[in-house]
Order: C-alpha cells, then structure tokens, then sequence
C-alpha cells in the first residue's frame, strides 16, 4: 500500500471523496454561479488539464487496483449508466445516471442513452427549480440559513491562519473575491474548490452541466420536464451533516491544490467506463481512514444517497405511469443493495441493464 500512497496520494483521495460527495448535488455549483454573479470575470476559460490517477494505480499497484475492481464486480448494479424500466400495464421508460458537469465527453451522451432521450415523451431530473434563477433565489431567501451563516460566524473564525490563507489563494485562483464568501456555509465554499477552475468557468460563462442541459433540450422538443425534489430539501440534507464533517472536506480538498484536475479526469474516466460500483471500493482500498471518517461517510451516504433514493422512488412512480420517461439523475444513485436500480425493482419494476 506505501507504493500505492507514493503514486496517488492520501489527499488526493480524500478529495476525490469530496468531489462524489458534491456531485451528489448537482445545483451546487450552478447556485454558487448565480450567487456570485458580480465576481471577477475571465478573459477566457483556463484549460482543463488532469491524469487518470485510477491508470496510474493499475499500472505501478496491480494487486491493488485488482482489489478494488473484485470489490467493484460485487457491487450489485455497479455496471451500467442506462438502464430500462418495465412494469404491467405501463409503457417502458429508461432510467440514466448523469454526472453534474460540463464537460464535452459528460455532456455527449451515449447512443443508447440519446436515442431513448430522443423517443421519450417525459424528461425527469432531481429538481426542476434550477431552471428558473429567480424562484430558485427567492426560496433560498426564506431558509437563509442553508446558505450562509445568520449569526457572527464566518468561515476564517472556523479556519487556522494557515488555512484560512489557503482558502483565500484558492478562491483568488478561481476569480472569487473572498470578502464575497466570508458568511458561506462550507458545503457552499467547497463546490469552488474541488471542481477546476475550468469548470466552473465554463459554467460561469453559461454552459449547462449534463441534467440541466437534458431539461433544457426536452422543453425544446416540446417534452414534458419533471422534478423529483426541492433544492431547498436537498441542502436541508447537506446542512443536517456534522459542521466538522464539512470544514475537514473543505481543508482536505485545499491541499490538493492543482491536482483537482487529476480528480475531476479520474471522476470522468469512471463515468464513461459506467464503473459507478467502483467509487466507493476504490475510497475503501485507498484511503482506509480512521473510524470517525469512516462514519462520517457513512452517514453522509446515508442521508444524501440511501434516504434520497427512496424518495425519488415515491416521487417518479405516478411519472413512469404515464410511461416512455427518461429519469436522469446523478449517477452514484443508481448502484448497490439501497441504489436506485434496487430500489425501482422493490417497487414492482423489471429493472435492465442497456449496453
């Protein structure tokens, strides 16, 4: 395992865990867009540059990237980003699992997948309120509180000196005045630095990340476009967390620094490979942890992953009775026993992998 940390390092990893863990939420970077508006522009997007750290461990650690791809294969429902949804007396609909970028190689989808867009009648994604700028801001400005700190608090009185000063190199780097964010909550702060600045720049400049772009592409072919939560539900779950939980996530992904760009690419690579039972073996093999870590993840997967599921589930089930829908949500919702796959089956659906 030496040779495996000398190759890919612990904090690497342990952002890479950030950056699932904020994928989950696909708004999080598009609300901090739309929150910091006023920020400093850029000339142009920087380009985005990053090695596929997995590539580098299967090359210098076989036995190890071996472990991690045997405890992949047992994940049930691991395999696979599209998957069919039939059930009696219902037409057929298709189930995708989407990842919250702008990348092209995200963004294009899969021939499969684009022709089962192309044919539904129904577009379904996890909330429909990013849509509208406005009515987004305007529910937020009833729960301040799950944006931002109402009380004395500010994110340096939580931060050491140090790192307080690498939180505001990092938010320079990107174009973000740090007076701007001083009274964001860290789950807030932590979407700016453990994407590239390149996406967030592309975000900036308009480019929609993949759900968004899906919706916006069905409501131009006359589709129906459904939601199956609130943002304002979801950054309930995410303020429900431990507050330590958030800043470690936080001073974590700081220290990667610019090898953000080998996490995203690695991010990437698993997506178009479908290997979505392969993210958290991957954590597990790599970076162990110690137990309070281990718990903290475990009641993050808990609260926005297993309980999300189930509500999605309740949500989409008067949907699909109208059949041919395409359900595109996050892809880590999909694998393992409580992933959505499992869950639609639980529910009365022959649920089908699509190559």
């Amino acid at each position: 395992m030496k040779r495996v940390i000398a190759i890919v390092d612990r904090t690497a990893f342990a952002s890479l865990k950030l950056l699932v863990a904020l994928n989950v939420l696909f708004f999080l970077s598009f609300l901090v867009i739309a929150l910091l508006a006023a920020g400093k522009a850029r000339a142009e997007t920087p380009v985005c540059a990053g090695a596929d750290m997995l590539s580098a461990l299967q090359k210098n650690d076989p036995a190890a990237y071996r472990k991690i791809e045997t405890e992949a294969a047992a994940t049930p429902n691991g395999k696979g980003v599209l998957w069919k949804l039939e059930k009696a007396g219902e037409r057929p609909s298709f189930l995708f699992g989407t990842m919250h970028m702008t990348d092209p190689r995200v963004t294009t989808l899969p021939p499969a997948a684009q022709k089962a867009f192309d044919a539904a009648d129904t577009v379904v994604i996890e909330t429909t309120e990013v849509l509208d700028k406005q009515k987004m801001m305007a529910a937020f400005l009833k729960e301040p509180e799950l944006m931002m700190f109402t009380d004395s608090t500010t994110l340096s009185s939580l931060l050491s000196p140090d790192d307080a000063a690498a939180v505001n190199k990092a938010l320079d780097a990107r174009g973000i005045p740090p007076a701007s964010v001083a009274k964001m909550k860290p789950w807030m702060l932590s979407t700016m630095v453990a994407l590239p600045p390149c996406e967030l720049a592309r975000q900036a400049g308009g480019t929609p990340v993949l759900d968004i772009k899906l919706a916006e592409d069905a409501k131009a072919s006359g589709k129906a476009v459904d939601g199956l939560e609130t943002v304002a539900d979801q950054l309930r779950a995410m303020a429900s967390l431990p507050l330590a939980f958030h800043m470690k996530g936080l001073v974590d992904t700081l220290k990667l620094g610019d090898r953000v760009n080998d996490v995203n690419e690695t991010m990437i690579v698993l997506y178009q490979r479908g290997d979505t039972g392969m993210l958290w073996p991957l954590f597990r093999a790599v970076l162990p942890g110690d137990e309070d870590d281990s718990a903290s993840y475990a009641a993050f997967e808990e609260i926005m992953i297993t309980s999300r599921n189930r509500v999605m589930v309740d949500h989409a089930r008067p949907i699909l009775a109208r059949g041919n829908v395409f359900i595109a949500v996050g892809a880590l919702h999909l694998p393992g026993a409580e992933g959505l796959v499992e869950d639609f089956r639980k529910a009365g659906y022959t649920v089908t992998a699509v190559d």
